[in-house]
């Protein structure tokens, strides 16, 4: 893997999204955070690019920082 990949790849994305959803459905905020992080780190391996990993960690950022009214 060269680059990220930001379009869409799911056929149904919005059953994506649902999914992440519910995955959270009854959590504590703690416990929230935690499965958050899980699910970066095995996603993060999974991909196995560090390049493609910086990359979309400051995408990440990015979007945090617009989503706060921050300058970018």
């Amino acid at each position: 893997m060269t680059s990220l990949m930001t379009d869409s790849r799911f056929p149904d994305p919005d059953r994506a999204y649902r999914a992440l959803i519910e995955s959270h459905r009854g959590l504590s905020d703690e416990d929230s955070a935690a499965l958050n992080s899980a699910l970066v780190l095995i996603l993060a391996n999974h991909i196995g690019d560090h390049a493609v990993l910086q990359e979309a960690l400051a995408l990440a950022r990015q979007s945090l920082n617009r989503t706060q009214g921050e300058a970018v």
